[in-house]
């Protein structure tokens, strides 16, 4: 069955199927670059306690470095690790929604697939497909 040959309710599943993976892909680059953002204020704020007392710090503002407290940009350092941590946090419970979606919508498609082999009539030619009217039954 050519993608042209797919009957409408089938293709918005395979559609809806599709938005779903690129939303999982979108949800797991942000989750990957909070990650890396996460290791990052990890190691400024080891680098940080090995600083002295006396020592100078600066804090990077765009082009331009500016001198601070190691007690202040440690404050900050910290927040940013708790955003986040939140941040990962939300885009966990998001990966796993979307995940649990593409299942459903998966064997939605796969349950359509059967049921629409199944309805072949002895010409090989569709049959009549009952109670497929997916657009009442996909919750969102």
């Amino acid at each position: 069955m050519s993608e042209q040959e797919l009957p409408p309710w089938l293709k918005e599943q395979v559609s809806r199927f599709q938005q779903l993976q690129q939303n999982l892909q979108a949800i797991l680059m942000q989750k990957q670059q909070v990650e890396l953002e996460s290791v990052e204020i990890d190691r400024a704020l080891e680098d940080l306690g090995k600083a002295g007392p006396d020592d100078t710090v600066y804090k990077s503002a765009g082009p331009l470095l500016i001198r601070t407290k190691k007690e202040d940009i440690s404050k900050e350092l910290e927040e940013k690790k708790e955003l986040a941590k939140t941040r990962l946090m939300v885009l966990s419970k998001q990966e796993t929604r979307v995940k649990d979606n593409l299942k459903e919508v998966e064997n939605k498609i796969n349950q359509m697939i059967r049921g629409a082999q199944g309805n072949l009539g002895p010409t090989g030619g569709p049959g009549i497909v009952g109670g497929t009217n997916s657009s009442a039954q996909s919750p969102q």
